[in-house]
C-alpha cells in the first residue's frame, strides 16, 4: 500500500508541476509548435478576465516575419486590423509582398471573468531555423484594468520567469515532402 501511495503522490506532484508552467500565463496559444514556413492557425486562449472584471478587448501584435494574417470574426465583437510595412519582403503566389497586417484587435465584446473563449487568426510563419521562438504580445483589456501579456524572455530565461509573458510559438522543421 505504501508503494501505491508514493506513486499517487508522485503523480500528483507531476500534475502540479506541469500546471505551474502555464499557471502564470492566462492568454496562451493553443498550439505552441509549428513548422517554419507553414500556414499556422493561431488560437489565443483567454482563461480569465482582470481581477474579476470581464474582458472587453484582445489586441495582438504579430512578430516580425509573420505575414498574410487573416483574423476570424467573432459574433458580438468588432474586428479591426492595423497594417504596416514588413521588415522584409516575401513571395506569395508569384507576387512580392512588402506590407500587410501587423496587429489584430477584437473589441466591444464582453467575456465574463468566469468564462473562457478563443480568438483565432491564420498567418504564414517565417522560414527561420527550428527552435526559433516567436512571441505574440497580447493586451487584454477589461471593464476594470488590463493585463499586458507582452513580456518576452531574455536569453537564458523562460516564460515561467515572468508575471505576464507573451504567448510563444516554437518553430520546428517542416516535414519532408511538404
Amino acid at each position: 500500500m505504501n508503494r501505491i501511495h508514493a506513486l499517487a503522490l508522485g503523480a500528483g506532484f507531476l500534475c502540479l508541476a506541469a500546471a505551474a508552467g502555464t499557471a502564470s500565463a492566462h492568454v496562451v496559444l493553443e498550439t505552441r509548435e509549428a513548422p517554419a514556413g507553414s500556414y499556422y492557425k493561431a488560437v489565443l486562449k483567454v482563461g480569465h478576465g482582470c481581477d474579476g472584471a470581464a474582458t472587453t478587448a484582445i489586441r495582438v501584435r504579430l512578430p516580425a516575419g509573420v505575414v498574410n494574417a487573416k483574423p476570424m470574426p467573432k459574433p458580438g465583437w468588432s474586428l479591426a486590423t492595423r497594417e504596416g510595412e514588413y521588415a522584409q519582403a516575401y513571395e506569395s503566389h508569384g507576387r512580392t509582398i512588402t506590407h500587410g497586417v501587423t496587429e489584430i484587435a477584437w473589441t466591444g465584446g464582453s467575456l465574463p471573468d468566469a468564462w473562457y473563449d478563443e480568438f483565432v487568426f491564420q498567418v504564414v510563419l517565417p522560414k527561420q531555423p527550428a527552435s526559433t521562438v516567436l512571441y505574440f504580445p497580447v493586451v487584454q483589456e477589461c471593464e476594470k484594468g488590463a493585463h499586458r501579456w507582452i513580456e518576452i524572455p531574455e536569453a537564458g530565461k523562460t516564460a515561467a520567469d515572468y508575471r505576464e509573458p507573451a504567448p510563444g510559438l516554437t518553430l520546428i522543421e517542416k516535414p519532408q515532402g511538404r
